[in-house]
Order: C-alpha cells, then sequence, then structure tokens
C-alpha cells in the first residue's frame, strides 16, 4: 500500500517579521504539511530563527531544513539548535541536511570545499553526532573529522529518537548514505558540479531518477519499505497550455519537452493533470512527500486539498 501524500514549501524571504509570519499562517491554512528552508549564504533568511518564528506564528505547521550544509555549523553546536528548535516548536522539526554543495558559498565564506567523497565522508560523522547527542547518555566520538568527548548533549529533542532526519542528494554515495541514515530520502538532481546548469538538471529526469531509486533500495534494504522518499519540484505551472510552455522551459533543462514534463522535478499542467500525474509518479518512484519550491503556494493549493493524506 503506497504511503499517504503530504505536502511541503520551500521558501526563504520576506520582508519583514509580519510578512514572514503571515506567510507561514497561510501555508498551514492550505493545508500543507511542512516550511522547509534551504541553507545559503545568499539573500535569505537564516534557517534556524526563521523556522522558529513560523513555529511561534503557527499551531500544527511542522518546519525543516531542505537541507541544511554539513560544512557550514560543527555538528555539537548544530544538535543544541536543532533540539531547541524541536522542544519550542512542540516538536514539530524535520532536520533536512546534506553534503553540501553550492561552489559560490564556499568560495564566498572561505569554507574549504572538499572534494564530494570529503564531504560525504563529514555528513556521515556528522549523522552520528546529531544521532549521539540527541540520545539520552553521554556519547563520545573520535572521528576523522570531529572529536566528541563524552557530551551529553542538552536540551533533548521533544521527538523521540530524534526529528524525522532527511538526508538529501542526487549522487551515488549520498544517496545510499540516506538510504543507511535517514527517515526521509530527498531525491534530487546530482550536484557536484557546485552550480544550476542544463547539465546537472538532465540528472533529474525520469531516467536518471528510476537509476537513483534502485541505489537506495539496494543500499536500504530490508528497512527500504520504512523510508519516506521526498522530492523537491523546482518548475511548477498549473496552466492549460502544458506542451507550448514545455517547449519554452526544456532548453534551459537539457531535455526535450517530452522529457521535462516527465521529471519529477517539474510539475507543468492543469490541475487534474497534475493530481494524475503525482499518483503516477508515486507509483513509479514512490514519491510521496512532494516540496514545491517558490511561493507557489496559492496555485498548488486546490492540488494539495485533493491529494494530501490520501
Amino acid at each position: 500500500m503506497p504511503r499517504k501524500f503530504r505536502f511541503g514549501i520551500q521558501t526563504s524571504r520576506a520582508p519583514t517579521a509580519e510578512a514572514w509570519a503571515e506567510k507561514a499562517r497561510r501555508i498551514e491554512a492550505l493545508g500543507f504539511s511542512t516550511l522547509f528552508i534551504p541553507d545559503h549564504f545568499e539573500d535569505q533568511l537564516a534557517p534556524v530563527p526563521a523556522l522558529m518564528a513560523v513555529a511561534d506564528a503557527t499551531t500544527s505547521l511542522r518546519v525543516g531544513t531542505l537541507v541544511l550544509d554539513n560544512d557550514y555549523r560543527h555538528p555539537l553546536v548544530l544538535a543544541k539548535e536543532l533540539a531547541t528548535l524541536d522542544v519550542l516548536s512542540g516538536g514539530r522539526l524535520e532536520i533536512g541536511i546534506g553534503a553540501g554543495w553550492m561552489t559560490s558559498d564556499y568560495d564566498q565564506s572561505g569554507i574549504a570545499h572538499d572534494p564530494p567523497g570529503v564531504r560525504i565522508e563529514r555528513l556521515k560523522e556528522g549523522l552520528k553526532i546529531l544521532k549521539g547527542l540527541f540520545a539520552d547518555e553521554p556519547f563520545s566520538l573520535a572521528g576523522k573529522h570531529y572529536q566528541i568527548k563524552h557530551h551529553n548533549g542538552t536540551p533533548k529533542p521533544l521527538q523521540r529518537p530524534h526529528p524525522p532526519i532527511l538526508v538529501g542528494g542526487g549522487g551515488r554515495r549520498v544517496l545510499r548514505l540516506a538510504a543507511r541514515e535517514a527517515d526521509i530520502v530527498g531525491v534530487n538532481f546530482s550536484l557536484a558540479e557546485g552550480v544550476v546548469n542544463p547539465t546537472v538538471a538532465q540528472t533529474g529526469s525520469a531516467e536518471a531518477t528510476v537509476e537513483k531509486i534502485g541505489w537506495i533500495r539496494e543500499a536500504a534494504g530490508a528497512r527500504f519499505a520504512e523510508l519516506e522518499l521526498n522530492v523537491t519540484v523546482f518548475m511548477t505551472a498549473v496552466r492549460d497550455d502544458r506542451e507550448a510552455f514545455a517547449e519554452r522551459i526544456a532548453g534551459g533543462f537539457g531535455l526535450s519537452p517530452a522529457e521535462v514534463v516527465l521529471s519529477p522535478h517539474v510539475l507543468v499542467g492543469s490541475a487534474d493533470y497534475i493530481v494524475d500525474e503525482l499518483q503516477r509518479r508515486r507509483e513509479e518512484f514512490g514519491f510521496s512527500y512532494v516540496v514545491f519550491s517558490g511561493d507557489v503556494f496559492e496555485q498548488t493549493a486546490p492540488i494539495v486539498k485533493r491529494l494530501a493524506g490520501t
């Protein structure tokens, strides 16, 4: 039996505190499960304080990061911030984390942009530390990248044993790690190039996604059935001229118009078409947790109303 649909919005900007709170209340009222915020040094709100403001402004809306860059924060510091957020939100946090990818963030900050294998290795240790510090007993780790000495992380998160952990990525190594360690696997483009361009966009095709699901299934083994599979839709357009619109955007994805409308990161068409397409994608890929990137919550609300919880 397929996992029931739930939906999120990934958003990151507002001109004032009240505008941010009002956006959050509107997203909640429209039936979305979660408000997510990304983690970059560009023009956006900082994730942890912004999500605390969302939690304060709402009553049931879950709050999440999509996704934190493990390299930007020491995991002991991050564990304390996230546990605090979970406690103060009443247990509504979802922890999205990844190995990092955007070259400009590293260049501008001076943080070392190590090869993917090193960053994924560091993420693996970071995940172990987060889980260890969320647990009940003092935790130690003598790792290659981090050393934790008998630290009992406090406060403890409200959700036990820890808030749901989402690991996102598009490469084989990070998806295999996610399959073994995460509660939610976020299937993304392969971002090894460090920028968004048509070459990267091609790695989000339906064909490439089938291969990614295979990596996850193989690495997860018996726990595959327990995983919630997540996908972010970066291009959403609820409109009737699906084929004409696909013609206009296909070049930016490096795909043909026929291929671009089948990418799980694109949804273009009438509301009826999108409802059917999301159900088809759940059957084909297993995606039940769908996040719309950008402030498209008004146009996608009818879709959420029809599918959330089904």
